[in-house]
């Protein structure tokens, strides 16, 4: 009878603990998606810059590095 409940309580505990690795997955991924194209102002704002002259148009360093400056 002990060895049940103690075999439970491992069980839940495992299943709270996969929930909350499923959480943090999540919350990383909606993180990491940032917008395929930015403006010039905004990879300013977020520490690059705007290389307009370079072939495609990207945006270099910060927070949107490598993305496509329109």
């Amino acid at each position: 009878m002990r060895i049940r409940r103690i075999i439970a309580a491992v069980i839940a505990t495992v299943a709270l603990a996969g929930l909350g690795l499923t959480g943090a997955a999540t919350a990383t991924a909606a993180a990491q998606s940032a917008p395929s194209v930015v403006t010039p102002s905004e990879c300013k704002q977020g520490g690059g810059t705007a290389a307009v002259n370079d072939a495609g148009n990207y945006c270099k360093g910060g927070m949107y590095d490598g993305e496509q400056v329109d």
